[in-house]
């Protein structure tokens, strides 16, 4: 079929689900208003944007896209492998530990999303993506600045005492405002910007740079600074006559790449400015990753997994810094989050597509002939989120835009102007074949809007049970709360609501509950070292138990001192 009608239902799609994705909050009746409502967004957006796609997907289209499409299909393919190889339980494998969800589901709707981009065909459709962000950039802009300026209206609990914006997190926020930023000024900077954006410019930059430095993140600072080089740098090539200028530039700005990279090291002048703790803490979390990886070449642990194995594969000096108590349940790293996930197969297949839309970046760039604010807003959106996955979470609301962009950016190279010739001689169509395109766009939506509920069933299970529990809290009634540890498709379980839920039983004195379901805890995740310490300190415990947990413990901790002296 012709990819016109296709187009514009994932035109649509793009436009108005990407922003929705990254705004989409549940309040008072979730435990976690974050991660599960994005998730199911996440499921519903991905899937009907990849069956606006396939749906009458032609073999020239699939052989242009060849390269990208053997690396996803191999990372697909992997992806589903570690269910079978892997020890986790197999809701959390599916699903992600709670707070996170960055489980096999997240990812494949992750894919999905890469895919649906990988065949965009027109550039107004990348312009549409781009005002997507847009869009979400400028809610979380205003929503900040009216907490800033009135208060948080919204119930969540604040520990971080800093704006949180739509991720529930300084650092992710301050990370897709840098991103926000830079792609905003890429436009700025294009030729012949509207007076309303020139106008809407003098509010929207200064705004968000002052909420980045509100929020604390440092990643948001080095994304805003750092993307903004990289389009000055764009504007400068087709703006300077001389290469000296230009060259001159580029040297202030590696001169300065290199300070902040020095800063971060507590070397140098900008130490003050860059430097936190968490940046020392984070190499150890990157190592315990690396090792887990290391100890499981092939098949890795399992998506969101490495909380299991952090304490058995962390560094003797972890026992000092962060200390023997702290735990984490990622590495703080995207690409080493995949190697322990999913062994160095995974770990190369996703290597490989970022490889690729790098190369097919660079290869753009040296060939453009003129300022192409749509691709540079891309490449330089995906160049932040690239920067910022090495240092921190694959948040679902922030991580999407790397999958997505990376397929707009294969796309956008692609097509190149090829695709602007084809919309003229689109609006050339006699009456006749424009009633055909719209027969069309019916059956692309159709088959989009049933793939929308597929995704929809498949990413609700999460919140479902959560709303369940939450409910559950609030009734304060033992038959509820036990009906929320009933495993079902819409109730998967996590190691948190064991956790909370063994620990309301005992604190109420119903020990029985809390023994019953602590054995149940230890043999749905056999190897969660708080599952094992929670048996061993409950009142109904026996002492064979108690023992059996130790035994559990040391094995899961080997390094942990304490437990080599305990009785």
């Amino acid at each position: 079929m012709h990819p016109r009608p296709r187009e514009n239902v994932l035109k649509n799609l793009l436009f108005m689900g990407a922003p929705l994705i990254s705004i989409f909050l549940i309040d008072s009746v979730v435990t976690d208003p974050v991660n599960a409502p994005k998730l199911f967004v996440l499921g519903i957006v991905s899937s009907g944007v990849a069956g606006s796609v396939i749906y009458g997907l032609n073999r020239v289209e699939i052989k242009r896209a060849k390269a990208p499409l053997i690396y996803l299909a191999s990372f697909f393919i992997l992806s589903i492998g570690t269910l079978f190889t892997s020890k986790a339980p197999i809701h959390q494998s599916l699903y992600g530990v709670y707070g996170r969800n960055n489980g096999l589901v997240a990812y494949i709707f992750f894919s999905l999303l890469f895919l649906g981009a990988l065949f965009i065909s027109a550039q107004s459709t990348h312009l549409k993506l781009i005002h997507g962000l847009f869009i979400a950039g400028i809610v979380n802009v205003v929503y900040c600045g009216w907490v800033i300026t009135f208060g948080d209206f919204l119930s969540w609990n604040n520990p971080y005492g800093n704006i949180l914006g739509t991720f529930g997190n300084p650092n992710f926020i301050g990370a897709f405002l840098g991103m926000f930023f830079s792609a905003w000024l890429a436009f700025l900077l294009g030729p012949k910007p509207s007076k309303y954006f020139k106008v809407a410019s003098i509010f929207v930059l200064p705004f968000t740079a002052i909420e980045i430095y509100l929020s604390h993140a440092i990643q948001g600072r080095v994304l805003m600074a750092g993307g903004s080089v990289l389009v000055v740098f764009f504007w400068l090539l087709f703006k300077l006559k001389s290469k000296i200028l230009l060259m001159g530039y580029v040297l202030v700005a590696t001169f300065g790449a290199g300070l902040s990279l020095a800063g971060a090291l507590q070397i140098g002048p900008l130490t003050k400015f860059i430097y936190k703790t968490s940046v020392s803490l984070r190499g150890q979390y990157w190592l315990s990753a690396w090792n887990t990886g290391q100890d499981n070449p092939l098949t890795g642990v399992g998506y969101d997994s490495l909380g299991d194995w952090y304490r058995r594969m962390r560094d003797p000096h972890a026992l000092e810094l962060p200390g023997i108590n702290t735990v984490i349940n990622t590495a703080h790293n995207v690409p080493l989050d995949i190697f322990a996930f999913g062994g160095w197969p995974l770990f190369i297949s996703y290597l490989a597509l970022v490889l690729l839309t790098l190369w097919k970046v660079v290869r753009f760039s040296i060939n453009m002939k003129s300022y192409d604010q749509t691709f540079i807003a891309l490449a330089v959106s995906w160049i932040c989120y690239q920067l910022q996955s090495i240092i921190s979470i694959n948040q679902i609301g922030l991580g999407f835009w790397g999958w997505l962009l990376s397929g707009a950016l294969l796309s956008y190279t692609q097509i190149g102007n090829q695709v602007e010739s084809e919309d003229l001689r689109d609006l050339k169509m006699s009456n006749a074949r424009k009633i055909k395109s719209q027969e069309k766009v019916v059956g692309a939506g159709m088959f989009s809007g049933i793939a929308m509920v597929i995704g929809a069933l498949i990413a609700v299970p999460p919140l479902a049970s959560d709303m369940k529990w939450m409910s559950a809290q609030k009734s304060r009634d033992a038959v509820q709360l036990e009906l929320t540890l009933k495993s079902g498709y819409l109730n998967p379980q996590n190691m948190q609501k064991f956790f909370m839920t063994i620990d309301a039983f005992e604190q109420s004195n119903f020990t029985d509950l809390s023994h019953r379901y602590a054995l149940e805890a230890v043999k749905f995740n056999p190897d969660s070292f708080d599952a094992w310490r929670l048996l061993s300190l409950l009142k109904k415990s026996s002492a064979e138990e108690k023992d059996l947990a130790l035994q559990n413990m040391r094995r899961l901790d080997p390094l942990n001192p304490t437990l080599k002296s305990a009785p």
